[in-house]
């Protein structure tokens, strides 16, 4: 069933029986909500719509999926642990292996679950990576709201968050960014996958912007803040594609130099 379903309002929904997966607005912005069974919007002989997915997630650094697939259940309070067991699944074969790579047979096999259960959480493997990629970012935020939570100085942030990243190269499981990964498999500007490629990068490149317009404050010397985070986001590209390559000592200590540059150096 391709056809595009327009629901009513999240608040006029009967709060009854069975749990039905409603999409709203765009590919990776979703809501749960419940209706009784045959009452489904989307108006399926069914009671459970098996065409959307669990769960918005924020708009609101590390590119290495927090989850591991052989961890304990993520699930909280409201969450499906089927369905945090599968996206830990998928999110560590996702970003060792290649999301084009791993298809949705392997991906119940390891969990272990059923398609039943698979379909039932995500309506496609699409809407599958899409949740991947949305934790990445969760988590990458939060790894960058720290760093600038606990520095003494703008200054100080940017440089815990270059830390970070160098801290990241050398770790066992590092395979390079998620995101950038994701964007050479789904190249196409107008895939939900890469639209949240571009979400997460343009939410960075805002984030080093306003700090380093406080780095470079009212300064007679004062860069172009716009410039440096752009500058910042090319090194980092460059360290998380090369480290395997070029070793990550080698690629961890360039990317200190140069990032020490952006603080001082006119832009």
């Amino acid at each position: 069933m391709r056809a595009r379903h327009r629901p009513r309002a999240v608040s006029d929904w009967p709060r009854e029986s069975s749990t039905c997966f409603l999409q709203v607005e765009r590919p990776f912005f979703l809501v749960v909500g419940t209706l009784p069974p045959g009452r489904c919007p989307c108006k399926t002989d069914r009671s459970f719509c098996y065409r959307h997915v669990v769960s918005p997630a924020p708009r609101t650094t590390s590119d290495i999926p927090a989850a591991s697939p052989d961890g304990g259940s993520t699930a909280g309070p409201g969450r499906s642990e089927a369905r945090e067991r599968l996206l830990s699944t998928a999110s560590g074969l996702f970003y060792r292996e290649g999301i084009r790579a791993v298809g949705v047979e392997r991906i119940v096999a390891e969990t272990p679950t059923t398609r039943a259960t698979f379909y039932r959480h995500f309506p496609s493997k699409e809407a599958l990576v899409v949740a991947y990629l949305h934790g990445v970012d969760v988590h990458t935020r939060g790894v960058v709201h720290e760093a600038i939570r606990s520095a003494a100085s703008p200054g100080d942030a940017v440089r815990a968050i270059g830390t970070s990243l160098v801290g990241d190269l050398s770790r066992p499981e590092f395979r390079g960014c998620a995101f950038l990964k994701a964007a050479a498999e789904f190249p196409d500007s107008e895939n939900a996958v890469h639209r949240v490629v571009v979400d997460h990068r343009t939410w960075y490149v805002a984030t080093l912007t306003d700090l380093f317009t406080q780095v470079f404050g009212s300064s007679p010397r004062r860069g172009r803040p716009e410039h440096a985070a752009q500058h910042f986001l090319m090194m980092r590209d460059g360290a998380m594609a090369g480290a395997h390559l070029d070793g990550a000592t080698h690629v961890g200590a360039a990317f200190t130099r140069g990032l020490e540059g952006l603080l001082t150096l006119l832009h």
